[in-house]
This record gives C-alpha cells, structure tokens and sequence, in this order.
C-alpha cells in the first residue's frame, strides 16, 4: 500500500467536499479500494498505485470543475465520477480542455450557471448533436423524460452563444394536457406562458438570470405559441418546435415553411401523448412520413432507453406501454 497526497490550496473545499461533506461520501463510494483522508488542505489517498492513478485521473477532473465554477452540484458529481476506466486518461496539466476532462458521456454542450455541465447524455441524444451539425431540420421524437426539448434548447444556445444565429425561436401549440384550464386571467403573455413553461425551464438551466431576462426583453429570444409564427420568416434565428404532436397537418406546414435560408429547426413532439380533438390528425405523425427520405432534413428516434428523469420513469413507460400492448 502506498499513499499520495494531493494538496487542495487552489480549491473551495466548501464546493468540492458539500454543505454536509456529501460529495465527500460519493466520492469514497466511487473508489471502494482506496482509503481517503481529508485534513485541511491536503487529501491523503492509501491504496494500490493502480487505484491512485485510476483516482487521481478522475478527482483532477473534478478539482478543475470546482475552481472553474466554484460550484459542483450532484448532476456534475455523478458525470465525473461515473467515467468509465477505459475512457479515462492521465490530466497534462500543460494541455487542460476548456472545461471537464473528455471521457464523459458526450463533449458539453454548454455550461450553465453555477459550472452545470449541459451535454448529451445518451446514444440518441448525441445523434440529435450530430445531425444539427449536417441539416437544417431536425425532428426529434420519442417518449417523456428522454431530453428532446432539453437538447434542442441546449443546442440553440450554444449556436446563439458561438454567433452563428442572431436569435432563438422557441414555440410550442397552446394545447391543454387532457384538461380544460378554463378562462386564464392576464394579458396575452400570462396566458400563454402556463404553456411554454417547459422551455423556461430549460433556459433558466443554460443562462444567468439577468442575461436571460435582458435576452428575453431585446428579444433574441423569443418564446411564443405556435399560432404567432403565421406570415413571419425565421431567417439566422434557431427555431424549436416543442410538443409538435399537438399541432395540426395545416399547423406544421405553415412553421416548416416560414424557414428562412440561414435558419435551423428542431421539430420535437411525444407520439403518445397527443392531446388533439380525436378528430384532429397529428401534424408531427404526417410530417414524419412525409418528409423522412428529403436530404437536409433528419429524423432522431428517442426510446425508454433514452430516459434521464428519475429512473421510475422508465418503467413507467414500460408500463404503460405493456398496457397499450394488451388492449
């Protein structure tokens, strides 16, 4: 058994270890085999020199995380512990990346607030990455949970961050869940934002507050129901179309074409949940059919595999899926 002593002088100890040294515990929970002891700031490791190494690759990725953003939430805790061995490799301290080291489930795509860490999680989700990078239209489809919305908005702030779109689109039909909501008291805006909630969501996950809310005020981004794209074109803007399963046949082909020549769309929409009249044909389920074998524009199929909600999630699907199965 040999030790090493890794000195933590640069480090917010607050950040790194938890409020209730929770990050601490994962930390030793990540690395069974070798015995940590944290005393000031030093961090003494005991244990083979194979596990030291294994151990120094990846806790250098997490003290760079924490004096990057001061931060390190249990999201980004658990990414950078959960690097598989054989995409490890030693930190060159001359050659660091801007930003965690590469071994994680997919490059970032954009770092938020507080060093969160927004990057594509699964299999499907790196396709969605892939294929905006070759086509202008991207529909993603697939069931709950499965980070559609959430990697299309990540994937536009990034283009909009990077200067290669002057402007974000998001938009969404104004459709109530199964439920009727009734009179909504308000102006236009409180009226319609119950319904774009969602894509707040994940702009507050990507962008500060006061930038966020200056965005949204010189409108560079822009969110508003469907029914006020009709008559525009969206020209070096990028577009989401969020819960497209709820817009009608007329619906997705007045958006598809307000598409101007320097504009990317992502076209997003749950096949399972559509919450038209039942007389209304799905505008995302004829799109699709439509429009599957047009180059430049591409069509990601997300699965129960694809689920990054909490992990009931997925067998929620799977049983319901059962129960469509059996009827």
């Amino acid at each position: 058994m040999s030790e090493l002593i890794i000195n933590l002088d640069n480090v917010n100890l607050v950040s790194l270890w938890g409020a209730q040294n929770e990050n601490f515990e994962s930390i030793k929970n990540r690395f069974p085999k070798i015995r940590l002891i944290a005393r000031g700031t030093e961090l003494k490791v005991l244990g083979e020199e194979a596990e030291q190494r294994l151990f120094e690759s990846v806790f250098s990725a997490i003290t760079d995380h924490v004096i990057k953003y001061n931060a390190l939430g249990g999201l980004e805790l658990e990414e950078l512990l959960g690097i598989p061995p054989s995409e490890q490799r030693p930190v060159d301290k001359d050659k660091q990346e801007d930003g965690p080291q590469g071994g994680l489930k997919g490059e970032p795509i954009v770092y938020g607030p507080n060093g969160l860490i927004v990057r594509a999680r699964t299999p499907n989700q790196r396709k969605m990455v892939d294929s905006i990078n070759k086509n202008d239209i991207l529909f993603a489809v697939g069931p709950a949970g499965t980070g559609k919305t959430y990697t299309a908005v990540a994937l536009a702030v990034r283009a909009l961050r990077n200067k290669e779109i002057k402007r974000i689109i998001l938009t969404r039909p104004a459709v109530e869940a199964g439920e009727n909501l009734g009179f909504l008291p308000g102006d236009l805006k409180e009226k319609v934002d119950p319904y774009l909630r969602p894509l707040y969501d994940a702009l507050d996950d990507m962008i500060p507050v006061e930038k966020l809310k200056g965005y949204l005020e010189n409108r560079t981004i822009e969110v508003a129901p469907l029914a006020f794209m009709r008559g525009r074109t969206l020209d070096n803007c990028f577009v989401i179309l969020d819960e497209a399963q709820n817009a009608t046949d007329m619906q997705l082909k007045m958006f598809l074409t307000r598409m101007g020549p320097t504009a990317k769309f992502i076209v997003t929409g749950d096949l399972t949940q559509i919450d038209l009249p039942k007389k209304s044909q799905s505008g995302l389920a004829t799109a699709i059919k439509l429009l599957d074998n047009i180059s430049g524009i591409d069509i990601v199929y997300l699965t129960g595999s694809d689920v990054v909600r909490h992990k009931l999630v997925k067998r929620i699907l799977e049983a319901y899926g059962d129960l469509k199965a059996n009827n």
